[in-house]
């Protein structure tokens, strides 16, 4: 978040001052509102269900301000811009890569390596401050909706805003430019803001119903947000209205809806779209307001705590979350909880405080004073070198994660390769009990790091078909004669290394029809939005008719559950989503194909465990990541239909021995992490099930698997 202010707002004090000097302390209590309802959302997310709107009361301060200050000295030509730009460098960059340094090095040394590569990629893409891109492309990922938070997940905001800062100065000067010469620069000014306000906010509610979860981090939906500080500001300025009627009413009216949009708004609900206009129309009434009387809300903002906490707000917004984080990862090096117990988080609250005091005094202060910087080739010179290191360290957390992920494959392939490994699965087996090898396997051979990234090839292969599911890849593994179809959502997809491992020996051609998030079925998914709803349903009709006149032999086929049925809650989902699969099950076994229904595994994300995560905290102590198969019971639909379809040309498998042997799910076997997150094997541990897996087979009596 920016709570920067310009160089004539820059010298708050608790008290308020006069309209004259450029600083407004209902502007400085704004912040403190707003940085604080951030904190508190992160610390008790089910009280203040809504506190993530700080952020938006925080775009529209940084567009009412930058964009008063603009229009007050439009800049004229390029060094007017760079001037901008290099008092925003100096006023924002110290302090954040700071925090990522820091960041940075505690990563390494508290958090587990199984985190290190995705933090690395974020601490170096929060430099260059486009790590909200990183973040939105994260956020329609299936497979990374389960990881671990990032310590730099806050930077999303700043992100925005920095492009923001990039753009803006360039948009404001050239509206003035053309202004000029139709001598009307206060109204294509204005005009030039209402277009982009409008375009953005249709945009925003438009990308919010289609792609809800990407929609949240992207720019394009965030600018009207910005833009309407910039509104406001244009109405202050050109406008110069002495006192809007009721501007006391007026401000209370903006601050009530933040308080209550802290509340009542809620994640789950399409946001920002139009449920943002509730803090972005909040926070431009109070500032609109600007009421000094003795019934304002300017005597409540101006109070001494709230002018402290917004003189500091930058940085209590920079180090609260990174704290949040990284605790708990140190407390479990201690030997102490690892939740965040309520003397926890009140500690972490005043630590928040307190770094940002002195980050605020120290490098934030010092930095935007300095007269080293002084000229804009400095400051640029200075944020080349600083955003180059710290890029460097987000890179070298990268490498050193790769080079063990690296290491460690090798060192499992070779222990794939002996006929005699206990290695995963292959413990087993009966033959292990006399296997002196297996003595060996208690320690751990797969690296937590190495866990989180061993996928099937279904991955890398582009094999996916994503939402709105109008492109369907097929991938084919092995040229046997056998002809094996593949099919259903990620929870199918896992099963692909074991598959290929029996492809050459039992004469088969794999096909894959494999659809993230979206199960083969007649009844429609809640997927977020009406195109992913009919793309899937159009996918599945297609996949059946597909696999029903293409030459297959045999089905093999799985799904996890992992949306309910649209409109339905998940215990309707519970009752009904068998009869969605009744009837393509059916068509398989109409068009005589043979038919293998994997029961779904058991899911240790039930009990909210990252497996690979979990196991790299926990190394001494896996019994933590374990569970029991009643725990780790989840429902499915597509083998419950299964169970009622009498035919000879049917199976069923249930795997739950192999992953919960003597009673006890486990997240680590034969030395082999079980799972990569939360629900899905791993490709190493998927390989060495071949052996048990076709024996199943075998068993069914299906004449492609004989």
């Amino acid at each position: 978040m920016q709570l920067a202010t310009t160089d004539a707002e820059s010298s708050p004090s608790s008290a308020p001052k006069p309209k004259s000097s450029g600083f407004r302390a209902d502007i400085q209590g704004l912040r403190a509102l707003a940085v604080g309802i951030v904190l508190l959302y992160h610390l008790w997310p089910n009280r203040f269900v809504g506190g993530f709107i700080g952020v938006d009361v925080f775009f529209v301060i940084s567009g009412f301000l930058i964009t008063s200050h603009l229009i007050k000295s439009p800049p004229k030509n390029w060094r007017d811009v760079t001037s901008f730009w290099a008092r925003r460098i100096r006023r924002l960059l110290p302090a954040s890569l700071l925090v990522l340094f820091v960041v940075g090095v505690s990563t390494f040394l508290v958090a587990p390596q199984s985190i290190w590569v995705d933090t690395g990629r974020q601490i170096f893409s929060a430099a260059l401050y486009v790590v909200n891109w990183d973040f939105a492309i994260s956020s329609v990922d299936y497979l990374a909706t389960d990881n671990a938070p990032s310590p730099v997940q806050h930077f999303w905001s700043l992100s925005v805003e920095e492009q923001f800062y990039f753009v803006w100065p360039v948009v404001i000067g050239l509206a003035f430019l053309i202004g000029a010469k139709l001598k009307r620069p206060k109204q294509i000014v204005g005009f030039t803001i209402v277009g982009i306000f409008v375009a953005s906010l249709i945009f925003s509610v438009w990308y919010t119903i289609v792609q809800s979860a990407m929609a949240y981090f992207v720019t394009p939906t965030r600018m009207w947000e910005l833009a309407t500080g910039g509104l406001v500001a244009v109405f202050v300025i050109y406008l110069h209205p002495k006192r809007l009627p009721f501007s006391s009413l007026i401000g209370w009216v903006g601050l009530a809806g933040i308080v209550a949009g802290t509340f009542l708004i809620r994640a789950d609900m399409p946001f920002p779209g139009y449920i943002a206009l509730v803090p972005v129309v909040s926070t431009a009434l109070v500032i609109l307001a600007d009421s000094r009387g003795r019934f304002s809300v300017l005597p409540l903002l101006s109070l001494r705590p709230a002018q402290f906490l917004g003189d500091i707000s930058y940085s209590v917004y920079l180090w609260h979350w990174p704290l949040i984080v990284l605790v708990p990862y140190l407390s479990e090096k201690l030997g102490t909880t690892e939740n965040l117990g309520r003397l926890d988080k009140a500690v972490i609250i005043l630590f928040s405080i307190l770094v940002a005091w002195a980050s605020t005094t120290w490098v934030e202060n010092r930095f935007r004073k300095t007269t080293l910087l002084k000229s804009p080739k400095r400051t640029f010179g200075f944020a080349i070198v600083a955003m180059a290191l710290v890029s460097a360290l987000g890179l070298s957390q990268m490498w050193v994660s790769d080079k063990i992920v690296e290491q460690n494959q090798d060192k499992l392939e070779i222990a794939m390769s002996d006929p005699d490994s206990c290695l995963g699965a292959a413990s087993l087996l009966p033959s292990a009990k006399d296997n002196p090898k297996c003595d060996e396997m208690d320690s751990l051979m797969m690296e937590p790091a190495a866990a989180k990234n061993d996928k099937s090839k279904a991955y890398a292969d582009g094999c996916w078909a994503s939402e709105p599911y109008t492109d369907r890849p097929e991938c084919t593994y092995g040229d046997g004669e056998k002809q094996v179809a593949l099919v259903g959502n990620s929870h199918a997809g896992h099963w692909l290394p074991t598959l290929e491992r029996l492809a050459d020996k039992n004469d088969w051609t794999i096909t894959t029809f494999l659809a993230s998030n979206c199960s083969i079925s007649t009844l429609p998914q809640d997927l977020g939005n009406p195109e992913g709803v009919k793309g899937c349903q159009d996918y599945s009709d297609w996949v059946v008719d597909r696999t029903t006149s293409g030459g297959f032999d045999a089905v093999i086929t799985s799904e996890r559950q992992s949306t309910p049925l649209d409109g339905k809650s998940w215990e309707e989902t519970e009752k009904e989503a068998p009869e969605g699969h009744r009837e393509i099950l059916q068509s398989w076994v109409d068009a005589k194909l043979d038919v293998v229904v994997v029961r779904d595994t058991p899911y240790p994300g039930g009990e909210d465990i990252q497996v690979p995560d979990c196991v790299a905290k926990h190394e001494d102590e896996l019994e933590k990541c374990s569970g029991t198969p009643e725990s780790w019971h989840w429902m499915d639909p597509l083998a419950e239909s299964a169970k009622k379809i009498d035919s000879k040309n049917m199976s069923v498998i249930y795997p739950e021995d192999w992953f919960c042997p003597d009673g006890r799910c486990e997240p680590v076997i034969g030395g082999v992490i079980t799972y990569f997150d939360t629900a899905h094997i791993t490709a190493t541990y998927a390989k060495t099930l071949a052996p048990q897996f076709d024996d199943r087979l075998r068993r069914t009596g299906l004449d492609t698997f004989d």
